[in-house]
């Protein structure tokens, strides 16, 4: 996600200050109450894994049903159905491209809540979870991650000439504007790290409900990814994105950057899911890959999972 924290942006609703989470970011806690419900209202059936002191034998079980379940969010453009019921979105291709060279020919989706993606993968209701999710120490804690297969920064959805001149969570402090964002967004964090009351934030469910907001003058702003501002606003006569920014964290700046998550004792998978996506990042194709979904070259990344985890 910001998409939903999704991206999506997508940890736990509500982040204390200066706790690092990333888009798409949804609170743990929130994934821990509805995790498991949404999950099992979806009826999805566990998946049969081990983990042992080889790295796990997932990657063995997946090459000999030829099938992975992708856990999404159904979030545009990270990972979602399409109008004529289509797997498709940035991570799913992503996960086709690195599952054929491992010897996986099908992926299967797992639609549920972005809070409840890793309640889900740990309880093996998926194999990995394929949204575009930020990678943070606190998710750090309970899954691992592969290297981002993108980084992203901030950007805004403003009125069309963007009347109070914002162009940072500063500006919109400054200015006493009305902000928007959007539930579980880490975009809550950076607003509130620069001085917006946590209260007074509008949340709404996603980014075209943010644009809807702004549209009819509800608030001055909604702050989501510079991806998801730029895409939503493409049809719109009264809304416009502002520049992408980079967001403060503990006063620093920060990139945030979206990866695949698996359960922490499948290392195995997650060392060749790296290996290939390494192979795809030299050759070009990963950007050939994601371009399709609205990034850029300016998204690519050598971030590692290491250095967002904090390790």
């Amino acid at each position: 996600m910001a998409p939903r924290l999704g991206r999506r942006e997508r940890t736990a609703a509500g982040p204390p200050p200066g706790s690092g989470h990333s888009r798409r970011t949804v609170l743990a806690s929130l994934g821990a109450i509805g995790g498991l419900g949404a999950l099992g209202a979806a009826g999805c059936t566990r998946v049969a894994t081990a983990a042992g002191e080889n790295g796990g034998e997932l990657l063995d079980r997946l090459r000999a049903t030829g099938v992975v379940r992708l856990g999404i969010a159904g979030e545009v453009p990270f990972g979602y159905i399409d109008k004529d019921g289509g797997l498709t979105g940035e991570a799913p291709e992503l996960a086709r491209a690195v599952f054929k060279r491992l010897g996986v020919d099908r992926v299967q989706p797992v639609p549920t809540e972005f809070g409840s993606l890793i309640p889900g993968l740990n309880s093996q209701q998926f194999d990995v979870v394929a949204a575009g999710m930020y990678v943070n120490p606190e998710r750090c804690e309970q899954v691992i991650f592969a290297d981002p297969d993108y980084q992203m920064l901030d950007a805004f959805i403003v009125r069309k000439g963007n009347p109070l001149g914002l162009h940072n969570y500063k500006d919109v402090v400054a200015k006493k504007a009305k902000f928007a964002t959007g539930t579980g967004y880490a975009e809550i964090q950076y607003a509130v790290e620069a001085g917006y009351e946590e209260g007074d934030i509008l949340i709404v469910p996603d980014q075209v409900a943010g644009l809807n907001a702004v549209e009819a003058g509800r608030v001055d702003v909604f702050a989501g990814t510079a991806l998801t501002a730029r895409e939503v606003v493409k049809k719109s006569a009264k809304a416009e994105a502002t520049k992408p920014f980079t967001p403060l964290v503990g006063g620093k700046p920060h990139v945030d950057g979206g990866a695949f998550a698996f359960r922490q004792g499948e290392t195995k998978l997650r060392d060749a899911f790296n290996v290939q996506l390494r192979e795809l990042k030299k050759s070009g194709e990963l950007f050939r890959i994601l371009r399709p979904f609205g990034f850029t070259k300016a998204e690519m990344t050598d971030l590692t999972a290491k250095e967002l985890c904090g390790g």
